[in-house]
């Protein structure tokens, strides 16, 4: 096979095309890794709309894991003390329906939860909904989008009456102001960023503002930074409201015509004033009058946000607050401009479209809404009242589920919560209360599969075939170009056998996943998130398509063109058709400092790794870039510590404590101290960022405040050190019990 495949990537919500080819070419040598294993090759795809053949190192080596450390076989265990044994997968299929069939005799359908992942593909994400929320009746299908993006669902919903980012990336080139907050694009979304950043070089009338308590590499490109307090969002938000209200840059004619409640939020914001919102913030006022005026005197304004706005106790009134501004200035629906989340996961989007969070129905439904339970059932061919009316337990709430016996069988897949849920202590003790959970995952062994009774292969990236969404609305079709390793299946495939072997024959006779898709699409024909006109057949014809896209739409350059931006004609998807401004106070940090931890600990991504380094670990040029964790410190707190830089200092937090080397850097506002969050104990054992970290979330969207709390700092003696032989490589210790095979 010597043919090229068009797939995307399966890192962050950017969504880039690539194209991959076999290790071996006609007239050219086999590409081969240092250990001589034949890799293949990977390149941008020039084609696709997104990226325009731009790829990240991570794009750029993703082949180079797809052998590594995978899991093959099926296995179980009776308890975590014992090894893992493998097994057929006749034998763990039927294992896993005898113990759903037993807990919902005995506890009810709702002590069945599955906790899924934005790295899913839209075909396993809509499967498993109907096999939780439609054949078995219980709500309890969270993902970890729940800790990623569920602060953006919410504003969006509750701004404009559905979710869906507006925008598009071509608005990256037509903006005359981009307001970049809560966001390390140029790391964490490189290729966007470059976009962004090219034509910003080019267009020197183009301001770029960027908010972040950090000088990251997104702020080094900025015309104005605006440093901020952690927690100080709403505050800025505001604060810029209140001059655009008070200099006149508003638009009466779309607050009039397009929106409600603008007197609740003109009377929010009558207090902010600036010079008090500059001495919250910590910013000049200067600056912060600099920040309205960009905004108030361009003609197009765009604004990108993520992680810093979303994991937040008060993340869904942050979005809200940063949507006011659009909506009182008319800058939405038109090319240049709009509120624009940058998703965090390559199918988080697909994810939202199929219901895959434990409040939402497929086709951007919601479980409250007794019309859309009645849609769902019809179309699912269930008995009325059969999807409960209340939503299931979120990710957090099973973690806490385990601890009072509520949840009988855990269901974890493609995602690693023993890293990246909050206040990781607690997590895990939980999660070692678990009476049966099953982990299936491409890679062996991860930090969750410690606790798991049952482990099962999955298909990944390029050894299945379904669909992504990026974060633009654009639905990519993944081509497989490999067969699964050992005995691996896709996703989705396996919860339709579990569904089989419950009974639910007639509901999963899919055959392939472009069966699985058609009838997905089906269920959004009508809805915001209409893609009844796309199909496996239509994208592999023409590539990559927007959405909406009905199936009375011919896919052509019109109707794509048609698609790039929502609420063009100033009509909302609310009962009357007008957006909702939000009035909101800042509430500030869940946990701010204090004497006894006088710090803010944030945290984030690096440029190379990818969450808990499942995959980017296993890649030398990607532990080579960014071979340990770190802390960073301004040099007046280094000094005030004793600190130099690369010496060890213990972070410790209400909840837990973790060890990382200094880096000194006047990158960080003094007072606030950041770490990333990629290394769970399996590459480090003592630099767990979240086992600082707090489970407090907002009341709306229940994301946690993951990006901040407070801490102090003890550096630690050399003494110490050389006693407690602090671990800076890959630790195996928990995942020591040999492997029955």
């Amino acid at each position: 096979m010597s043919e090229t495949t068009k797939t995307l990537c399966p890192y962050c919500g950017v969504g880039c095309g690539l194209e991959v080819s076999p290790p071996a070419q006609p007239g050219k040598p086999i590409n081969r890794d240092a250990q001589g294993t034949p890799i293949w090759k990977v390149q941008g795809d020039k084609s696709h709309p997104s990226s325009q053949g731009m790829v990240c190192v991570k794009g750029a080596t993703i082949a180079e894991s797809l052998h590594k450390d995978r899991l093959l076989y099926p296995m179980v265990r009776n308890s975590l003390d014992e090894p893992f044994k493998r097994v057929s997968w006749n034998e763990a299929f039927n294992r896993i329906v005898d113990r759903i069939n037993q807990v919902a005799a005995t506890q009810g359908p709702n002590a069945i939860c599955m906790y899924g992942s934005g790295q899913f593909q839209t075909q396993d994400y809509y499967i498993a909904q109907k096999l939780l929320k439609g054949c078995l009746g219980t709500n309890n299908f969270d993902a970890n989008s729940r800790l990623c993006m569920s602060s953006a669902v919410a504003g969006y919903i509750q701004s404009f009456g559905a979710d869906g980012p507006p925008c598009c990336y071509d608005d990256l080139e037509l903006t005359d102001c981009a307001l970049l907050i809560g966001t390390n694009t140029a790391e964490c979304h490189p290729i966007i960023f470059n976009r962004l950043r090219k034509y910003h070089k080019k267009n020197p009338n183009v301001k770029l503002i960027v908010v972040d308590p950090r000088h990251t590499a997104t702020a080094e490109a900025a015309d104005l930074h605006l440093a901020i307090k952690p927690g100080t969002d709403i505050d800025l938000l505001n604060g810029m409201a209140y001059l655009l209200l008070r200099w006149g840059y508003i638009n009466s004619e779309f607050i009039d015509e397009c929106t409600v409640n603008f007197p609740a939020f003109a009377e929010v914001i009558n207090h902010y004033p600036p010079e008090a919102v500059a001495q919250t913030c910590g910013i000049s006022q200067t600056d912060l009058e600099t920040a309205a005026r960009y905004w108030g005197e361009s003609g197009q304004v765009l604004s990108l946000w993520s992680m810093g706005m979303n994991q937040s106790s008060e993340g869904t009134a942050k979005v809200r607050s940063l949507i006011n501004l659009h909506l009182m200035t008319g800058q939405i629906g038109k090319p240049g401009a709009g509120p624009f989340s940058l998703t965090g996961q390559p199918n988080a989007m697909g994810g939202r479209e199929a219901g895959g969070l434990s409040h939402l129905l497929p086709g951007y439904r919601v479980v409250k809404n007794e019309v859309h339970r009645r849609e769902i059932e019809e179309f699912w061919g269930l008995t009325p009242g059969k999807i409960p009316s209340t939503p299931g337990m979120t990710a957090w709430d099973m973690i806490t589920g385990l601890e009072t016996g509520d949840v009988g069988v855990l269901w974890v897949a493609a995602t690693n919560p023993a890293v990246s849920m909050p206040d990781l202590e607690r997590t895990k003790a939980a999660l070692k209360r678990s009476p049966f959970t099953i982990y299936q995952d491409a890679y062996y062994p991860t930090e969750t599969a410690a606790y798991a009774h049952v482990l099962l292969p999955a298909a990944q990236w390029g050894e299945k075939t379904g669909t992504m969404t990026n974060s633009e609305r654009v639905v990519t079709l993944c081509s497989a170009f490999k067969p699964p390793v050992g005995e691996a299946k896709a996703d989705w495939e396996i919860f339709a056998e579990v569904g089989r072997r419950l009974g639910f024959v007639k509901e999963f006779t899919f055959s392939n996943s472009a069966q699985v898709y058609a009838e997905f699409v089906e269920i959004t024909k009508g809805r915001p998130c209409d893609q009844s006109g796309i199909s496996h057949e239509k994208l592999t014809e023409k590539g990559p398509i927007q959405w909406p896209c009905s199936e009375t739409l011919d896919v052509t350059v019109t109707s794509l063109q048609d698609s790039k931006r929502l609420y063009t004609n100033g009509r909302f998807h609310t009962p009357d058709g007008r957006a909702r401004f939000g009035a909101y106070h800042s509430r500030g940090l869940a946990e701010p400092p204090d004497p006894s931890y006088p710090f803010v600990l944030t945290t984030g991504r690096l440029y190379g790794h990818w969450h808990t380094q499942t995959r980017t670990g296993r890649i030398p040029k990607i532990t080579q870039m960014h071979p340990e964790p770190f802390i960073e410190i301004h040099p007046r707190d280094a000094i005030s510590l004793g600190m130099i830089e690369g010496e060890w200092i213990e972070v410790r937090s209400r909840r837990g404590k973790a060890r990382f080397p200094v880096k000194i850097t006047k990158g960080i506002s003094p007072g606030t101290v950041f770490v990333p969050m990629h290394w769970g104990a399996l590459w480090a054992e003592q630099s767990e960022a979240n086992a600082l970290t707090h489970p407090e979330s907002c009341p709306d969207s229940l994301q946690p405040e993951l990006k901040a709390c407070a801490v102090n700092l003890m550096p630690i003696s050399a003494k110490s050190m050389a006693t407690e032989e602090i671990q800076k490589s890959k630790v195996t210790h928990i995942f020591s019990s040999p492997v029955s095979v």
